[in-house]
């Protein structure tokens, strides 16, 4: 058990920091799903408008840091592929 100040505080911090972070993580999934089971289903429309509902929550989870620029790059083009496959 933690016996500084210091280190009690951070225990504290780091379990709201990891709350924060699985929600966020958490929310990008649920994102990258919903475009998924449009492309699924066949429909175009309806996976372009999740996938531009999916773009912005990718990268901001790049700017909050519970991504890699490159993972979220991949998932992006990847994504995209299929989305653009869709429509063709």
């Amino acid at each position: 058990m933690a016996n500084h100040q210091s280190a009690k505080t951070r225990i504290r911090r780091n379990a709201r920091r990891t709350a924060i972070n699985h929600s966020r993580i958490s929310r990008i999934r649920t994102f990258i799903k919903k475009v998924e089971t449009a492309v699924a289903s066949g429909n175009a429309d309806e996976a372009r408008a999740a996938f531009r509902a999916a773009q912005p929550e990718i990268h901001r989870g790049v700017t909050k840091g519970v991504l890699h620029r490159n993972t979220a790059a991949r998932k992006i083009s990847r994504l995209s592929a299929r989305v653009k496959a869709l429509g063709a």
